[in-house]
């Protein structure tokens, strides 16, 4: 425990620069005793750390000072490697980048620890895009990660699903998201954040004016608030329907979290029969027909009566269409 917090302490101000002990006692979650002792360890150990008293002092090594990662335990270079995402680094022009940064870490890192990064490395593959969806086309991926990482304004023309469909907008690029397979960038344009699909984008041209991106925006915190609001918006109603034990299997594979999160919260037991009451979110009549049909014999609805009399219309429909021989 104490070799894993003496390493962090190291780390922090190599990454950081000069930290007072309050500043390090707090990022460690420990006392300011406690980081008192870590440091006369270090310094006991031979590592170049010197603190400076005052306002403006605290702890910083001496420049030019770097250690080598031999103190990374196996679970934490094993998971370096999982992280690489090299499918996505590529797409964001930064494959060789990864490759080269993982070349180094393998040449500081233990016998012991390479061997096992390697076999890591041969055993996990990251897959980002869904089942029967394939990866979008996003030739402005690269510049738009570059205009993002410079803090630089940007120009696009984007399509979107409304009218006008094209339009030209002047965007303040805060980050991108990866989401099963499809990128997004979240931007300011005037007031507003919003979110941009990168393979919707037409055309860009990086503008030569820089912006300040807000000190205190979070990127994964506004995308998860961003998720939430949409799917609000998009679950206009409520449908109460059967499922048989087939169907209550089956409904992972819908790939909704929203609806399974729902089912899984209402589900009634079973009757008599091993069907499952459930209610769950829908969009629209229109659209729910669409997915329930999918399930055929092994979903009934319920309610509201509007979607169950437009289930039997089309299901009546489909029956007299394979009445006659084709």
């Amino acid at each position: 425990m104490r070799a894993s917090r003496l390493l962090s302490l190291l780390m922090l101000l190599q990454t950081r620069g000069r930290m007072t002990a309050q500043e390090l006692a707090a990022e460690l979650e420990v006392s300011v005793r406690t980081v008192y002792r870590d440091v006369e360890a270090l310094h006991a150990a031979g590592v170049p750390l010197y603190g400076d008293a005052g306002p403006s002092g605290g702890y910083r090594l001496l420049d030019g000072y770097r250690t080598r990662l031999t103190g990374l335990t196996s679970g934490e270079a094993e998971s370096l490697f999982l992280a690489g995402m090299p499918g996505p680094a590529a797409e964001l022009g930064l494959g060789a980048v990864v490759a080269t940064a993982q070349l180094k870490l393998m040449a500081a890192l233990p016998a012991e620890l390479r061997d096992r990064a390697g076999r890591i490395r041969e055993r996990f593959h990251l897959d980002a895009p869904t089942w029967y969806h394939g990866a979008d086309e996003t030739p402005h991926l690269a510049a738009a990660a570059e205009a993002v990482w410079e803090e630089r304004r940007l120009e696009i023309r984007y399509r979107r699903w409304k009218a006008p469909q094209e339009v030209v907008r002047t965007l303040e690029p805060y980050g991108l998201v990866l989401k099963a397979g499809r990128w997004y960038l979240i931007a300011r344009g005037g007031r507003d954040i919003r979110t941009y699909r990168v393979s919707q984008i037409l055309e860009l041209r990086a503008l030569p004016q820089s912006f300040e991106r807000p000190g205190d925006f979070d990127l994964a915190a506004h995308w998860n608030g961003a998720l939430e609001e949409f799917e609000a918006r998009l679950h206009q109603g409520e449908a109460v329907i059967r499922l048989s034990p087939n169907g209550m299997e089956r409904l992972p594979d819908m790939d909704r979290p929203a609806l399974l999160r729902a089912a899984e919260a209402t589900a009634e037991p079973p009757g008599p029969d091993g069907w499952t009451r459930v209610t769950v979110p829908i969009e629209s009549h229109r659209h729910a027909l669409s997915e329930f049909l999918r399930f055929g014999l092994d979903l009934e609805v319920v309610a509201p009566a509007e979607l169950r009399d437009l289930m039997a219309e089309t299901t009546g429909s489909l029956a007299r269409r394979y009445e006659t021989p084709g």
